[in-house]
């Protein structure tokens, strides 16, 4: 770091000296320093069995994690560096995956017990675990500082990354109880290396050191924080070396697609607000579609069909079923062949051949092999104004009978490649009726961005009359790779959403948190939306 300060007659050596001097000794508990508990948990992490010895206990279920309570030996220094951490500047970090305050990296702080800390993990603490793991861990500083507040959240991921081999996390908390959320969820995984079920909960204490093992199974996430007036102060990061052989990725097999209904336009008429049946409504729906991509068409449906579907959706005959695994997703979808009758049609609307239709309209999309494609308009436009120029030259006494032979014959061959365009491209389109509520979420992944294609993304909510931004469950479109914000659509009752996404982009639904259940006299209320989410291709 360069010195503002002028130059004065103490050499590089003098310096680095009274640097070092300002630096406070962090002393590590008895556990780390005794040789014959580091030759015990050395054995039994080895043969992935249970230890415990005072404040050290080891746990390999459901993958290797150690606990060191107590773990800086002095109780003053812990409480001069909770000191110096609230006095760093933290920034707010939110996407699909968390929402908490970060600060900047740490590895070259020199506050005094900020910089005792790092010297202390990444000198003695790093030597005393690269003996019990019997590997060689880098000198590599990886290291920050993070404050989780009400609604903050880190949800299901498995730390895997390239160098990473044991994270850790040392917290700094008052009083913490597992009600006040903010607990390290530990999963199990199923064959294919999916995460499934939350089996041990690890509830934060103050000066309390957590590190486990990174590897295709340590799948884990902070839980929510509940408390609206506690922060969950805490250190972490991660100690390099040589990464675990991970297996091949399992590739979930993709969502199957549908051809469409073949219903006519009395559906239409039945369900759909008259205003965007409106041939002049919509195009002028088109041209607002094709300079955004994305448009919203309120009132949707007609004012009783919206009712009826909405009551509906909340009758106890729906099976609903848990959509994961929960590092990529967790919602509820319904069972189709459990949904009411009214339900049930406004499914039929949405997959029909009428409403695939409706929606090329809307948006200029060729949906169905019945819509024109561009470069057939323009042959039209062509073929007429040469047929206009041949008219001019012939006369109109030679005219007629070449015209009617042409239409027949261009008649007859569009017939034949329209036919020959149904077999090979049927309207097709995926979709299902949601149910969100609290920690109801869905989240990028690598399988999602592989697969990703063209399409046309429609979303039409019930039941979010109340439903606030605050709350979440609004859908963000973003840029892959980069992860920048594109659109963010939010939900709003029977206003239908269309979004029109390339192979760059990706969304997510951001997590529903405990603002959408409020509690009040004694009694809570827990708010949530249904919505009815289909994808539709070109």
């Amino acid at each position: 770091m360069t010195s503002k300060r002028p130059q004065d007659e103490r050499g590089p050596t003098d310096k680095k000296r009274k640097k070092k001097s300002c630096e406070q000794t962090a002393e590590l508990c008895r556990a780390v320093e005794d040789e014959q508990v580091k030759r015990a948990v050395q054995e039994a992490w080895s043969r992935r069995t249970p230890y415990s010895r005072g404040d050290l206990e080891l746990d390999c279920q459901p993958f290797p994690h150690c606990v060191i309570k107590n773990f800086l030996s002095s109780e003053t220094f812990v409480e001069n560096l909770q000191s110096e951490l609230l006095r760093l500047n933290f920034h707010e970090k939110s996407n699909d995956l968390y929402k908490f305050k970060q600060s900047d990296d740490l590895r070259k702080r020199t506050e005094p017990h900020i910089a005792g800390l790092r010297a202390a993990l990444f000198g003695r603490f790093r030597s005393w675990l690269g003996e019990v793991l019997r590997i060689e861990l880098e000198p590599t500083v990886d290291i920050s500082c993070a404050r989780y507040e009400y609604t903050d959240i880190l949800l299901c991921h498995d730390d895997e990354l390239e160098g990473r081999r044991i994270a850790f996390i040392l917290y700094l908390v008052p009083p913490w109880r597992s009600s006040d959320g903010g607990t390290l969820d530990l999963y199990t995984t199923d064959s294919n290396f999916h995460p499934q079920n939350i089996v041990k909960s690890l509830v934060p204490s103050w000066n309390t050191l957590v590190l486990f093992e990174v590897s295709p199974v340590s799948f884990h996430q902070v839980s929510e924080v509940l408390s609206q007036d506690k922060c969950r102060l805490s250190l972490s990061g991660w100690f390099h070396g040589p990464s675990l052989e991970r297996p091949p990725r399992h590739i979930e097999p993709p969502v199957p697609r549908s051809p469409h209904l073949p219903r006519d336009e009395t559906l239409l008429l039945e369900w759909v607000n008259p205003v965007y049946l409106d041939i002049s409504y919509q195009e002028q729906i088109q041209e607002e579609f094709e300079d955004s991509s994305e448009i919203q068409l309120k009132d949707f449906l007609k004012e009783e069909k919206f009712r009826e579907v909405s009551e509906a959706l909340g009758l106890a005959q729906i099976q609903w079923m848990k959509r994961g695994p929960p590092n990529k997703r967790c919602y509820e979808a319904a069972s189709t062949d459990t949904l009411p009758d009214c339900v049930s049609a406004c499914w039929e609307l949405l997959c029909s051949e009428a409403f695939f239709l409706l929606l090329s309209n809307f948006t200029g999309l060729r949906l169905h092999y019945l819509c024109p494609a561009d470069d057939d308009e323009e042959n039209d436009e062509e073929e007429e104004k040469k047929e206009q120029e041949d008219g001019q030259a012939t006369g109109s006494s030679t005219e007629t009978t070449p015209t009617t032979t042409t239409t027949t014959t261009t008649t007859a061959a569009a017939a034949a490649d329209a036919s020959r365009e149904k077999e090979l491209s049927t309207p097709v389109c995926c979709g299902e009726v949601r149910r969100w509520s609290h920690s109801g979420y869905t989240l990028l992944h690598d399988g999602e961005a592989a697969r990703a294609e063209y399409a046309l993304d429609l979303t039409l909510p019930f039941g979010c009359a109340d439903w606030q931004s605050e709350f979440g469950g609004f859908t963000c479109y973003v840029a892959n790779e980069d992860d920048e914000e594109l659109l963010t659509v939010y939900p709003e009752d029977n206003s239908l959403a269309l979004v029109y996404r390339d192979k760059e982009t990706l969304k997510f639904v951001k997590h529903v948190n405990h603002k959408s259940s409020s509690e009040s006299a004694g009694s809570s209320i827990c708010r949530g939306f249904y919505d009815f989410s289909f994808i539709y291709y070109e």
